[in-house]
């Protein structure tokens, strides 16, 4: 099964993954930066729309 990972160099904070999809994505805003919360079994589409949203493209699927 795949997982999604968000590389956080290239994270610029934008929370577009945090809006799309809550029950993955978090915010830190110590760092400013998203993180993900449940690595298996979200909704893939939101996860996907997530994916495809990113304006610094640094959500990934990894097998």
């Amino acid at each position: 099964m795949s997982k999604v990972v968000i590389d956080h160099d290239e994270c610029i904070g934008c929370e577009s993954c945090v809006e799309i999809c809550p029950e993955v994505f978090a915010m830190d805003e110590d760092e400013g930066k998203a993180y993900v919360i449940k690595e298996e079994g979200g909704p893939e589409d939101q996860i996907q729309e997530a994916i495809d949203s990113c304006p610094s493209e640094c959500i990934s699927w990894e097998d």
